[in-house]
């Protein structure tokens, strides 16, 4: 059995995020989870090396809390002798260090291009300037194939007119007759940005209300709306690194039309935006959206292809600046799909380290147990998370981890997003934050986890006892009538139906109610995204004492798992909760997140299986052949797991 202390181990050119570092930081932890006067916490914040930001401005919804420093792994950094500058284990970095920007950068077996950046819509200010002067969709005529839709695209590109307007956005779109994968067409091409998402399946049982007309709009264009839409550049994106407010929503809406409803914004925004960065998650910002550039949209019946062009003069990104770019990238688009291994990875684990430790989970989970208890609290319900870092024997293309994770996603959205020269965030979420078409509103409360059974009579048996569990009954029913109240604050009528059912995925089976509600005005979608998240299936209840024990107790930065993740659109938009999420290095490094709620009655242990429960699919498409994997217990200073052939 090997045991790793103070240096990487010698097989691999970066650093086990971990190692002596690492096992200090959870000493740390557990002292000051026993002991946390206030003169420890004074002299241990000296180690902390936060990422620089600007100070608050008047445009956040959101106060930034006090500077109190984090109780993270980079507290244990700052003492430590540094690697090499070829493996830095800097503070708060989960991922190798990246490497200098360079117009085509090799990401192991593929190399990806990075394009311009567009203009960021989010500048100061652009949520005043109100809706840009052009909004268009073009449409071509059909194309019997996509290598017949790239030519016309490159002709109508050329052919366009420079317009009087100083700003706008036109979509230009070829219908083909044929029905592509959108992963496969999004693995044949090189260039970054990118995003996918997928569409979730209508739920069964779904309220009625969700589903009735209002007036504005009618269910006839269903057959419309993608399955899935893979997206490379950005005609514009949106980044901002304070809070995401109403002024970064009017400026991306900006952008957007009911007449224009394929143009769309797809992104995702932090789980908590007031709290300072870490390095892997430094190229998201607080927010991050784009709308791409050249995008493909698998439908039932067949696909589209499509360029975006979009221009404003105030942003210093003008016409000739937007074709340019466009004319530029549809000349690297590949016209022919590449088939992608769907049942497997074909990688090895080579390593695998937990943050937290099962020693520091147990010290975690029991100290909000007693805050929980505690009569002077008002905690009710929190979520603590997990990180884990697994090294591979080879690089993970982000694209065909999502198509794997696409076969498994039964009732799930799977997505992708990746910024130029960034990790990628992909993954596979069961729970819809919220959907918006028209003034109709849908939600969902989603809570309690159990294994699925080997056998049907198993299956039925487990999943009675989860609807039967008091403890789990106690987590769900906190989750769907927060967001019923939440819902009630903003709409007319809020509609629950069922009121607790199970939802069963491919791996896990959950409990799960069905929301819908009616806005008053369009307006208020901005207030229902601010208002659900967090919810308290990712967060707790109340929600920022909950958030508040998040910061003090978790010791890695969530970044954008469990944060909202989907698209706005002018006639409708879409969010998941950005759970069973990874985040995905440059070199052989992945980072797997999964969290469980702490409740009364909650037993440490068994939400520390959950947590391998829930990240299973994961770990599972990451082992390639089977290994004996060993592990190193330090007493209370962590837990090292090492693959021995």
């Amino acid at each position: 059995m090997t045991v790793w202390h103070a240096q990487c181990p010698p097989c691999h050119d970066e650093p086990i995020y971990g190692c002596a570092t690492y096992l200090r930081a959870n000493l740390l932890l557990s002292l000051r989870l026993a002991n946390r006067d206030a003169t420890f916490a004074r002299s241990a914040s000296v180690c902390r090396a936060p990422a620089v930001r600007p100070p608050p401005t008047s445009r956040s919804t959101q106060q930034r809390p006090p500077a109190e420093p984090r109780r993270d792994v980079a507290r244990a950094c700052a003492p430590m002798p540094m690697p090499p500058s070829s493996s830095l284990c800097s503070p708060r970095r989960l991922l190798p260090a990246r490497p200098a920007p360079a117009t085509a950068q090799a990401v192991g077996r593929w190399t990806r291009v990075s394009c311009s950046l567009s203009m960021n819509g989010c500048a100061p200010g652009a949520g005043d300037h109100g809706a840009v002067c052009v909004r268009e969709a073009r449409a071509l005529p059909a194309a019997p194939a996509p290598q017949d839709a790239v030519g016309q695209l490159k002709a109508a590109v050329d052919a366009l007119s420079p317009p009087a307007a100083p700003s706008g956005i036109i979509r230009i779109e070829v219908p083909v007759r044929q029905r592509v994968d959108a992963v496969e067409w999004l693995h044949a091409q090189s260039a970054l940005p990118r995003c996918f998402f997928s569409a979730r399946a209508p739920l069964p049982d779904a309220p009625a209300l969700a589903a009735a007309g209002n007036g504005n709009g009618s269910l006839s264009d269903q057959w419309k709306q993608p399955v899935s839409v893979a997206g490379v550049g950005s005609a514009v994106f949106f980044r901002g690194t304070e809070p995401f407010s109403l002024a970064d929503w009017r400026a991306i809406k900006r952008f957007l039309s009911r007449e224009c409803p394929l143009i769309r914004a797809y992104g995702a925004i932090r789980f908590d935006a007031t709290s300072d960065a870490s390095v892997e998650w430094e190229d998201y910002g607080s927010f991050y959206f784009i709308v791409p550039q050249v995008e493909f949209n698998e439908l039932e019946e067949s696909s589209v292809l499509a360029a975006t062009v979009a221009w404003d003069d105030s942003l210093s990104w003008t016409w000739h600046n937007a074709v340019n770019d466009v004319q530029s990238l549809l000349q690297k688009i590949s016209p022919c799909s590449v088939a992608v291994n769907k049942s497997s990875l074909h990688t090895t684990i080579m390593s695998l380290n937990h943050v937290p430790t099962k020693a520091s989970w147990d010290l975690a989970v029991t100290k909000a147990l007693q805050m929980i208890k505690g009569r002077e609290r008002e905690l009710v319900k929190v979520v603590l998370a997990r990180c884990s870092r697994y090294i591979t024997d080879t690089c993970i293309d982000p694209v065909e981890l999502l198509a794997c994770l696409k076969v498994e996603g039964q009732n799930a959205y799977q997505f992708c997003i990746q910024p130029s020269d960034a990790p990628a965030f992909v993954g596979n979420s069961p729970e819809q934050l919220f959907h918006r078409k028209y003034l109709n509103i849908s939600s969902e409360a989603l809570a309690g986890t159990r294994a699925r059974g080997k056998t049907t009579a198993d299956d039925f048996q487990i999943g009675q006892d989860l609807l039967l569990s008091t403890k789990e009954d106690i987590e769900f029913t906190i989750v769907r009538d927060s967001i019923k109240k939440k819902l009630e604050m903003i709409c007319d009528e809020v509609v629950v139906r069922p009121s607790k059912a199970l939802r069963k995925l491919p791996r896990v089976q959950h409990l799960s109610a069905q929301l819908a509600a009616r806005i008053r005005n369009e307006d208020d979608e901005f207030e229902i995204l601010n208002t659900l998240h967090p919810s308290p299936a990712v967060c707790g209840l109340p929600t920022e004492e909950a958030r508040q024990f998040i910061r003090d107790y978790e010791i890695f930065d969530r970044g954008m798992y469990a944060g909202p993740v989907g698209w706005f659109g002018g006639a409708e938009s879409e969010f998941a909760v950005g759970i069973r999420s990874a985040l995905l290095g440059k070199g052989h490094s992945t980072l797997v997140y999964a969290g469980a709620g702490i409740v009364q009655g909650t037993n440490p242990s068994f939400e520390w299986d959950e947590l391998d429960l829930k990240a299973s699919q994961f770990a599972k498409l990451l082992q390639y052949q089977e290994q004996h994997i060993r592990y190193q217990e330090a007493e209370n200073t962590g837990t090292m797991i090492r693959i021995e052939k």
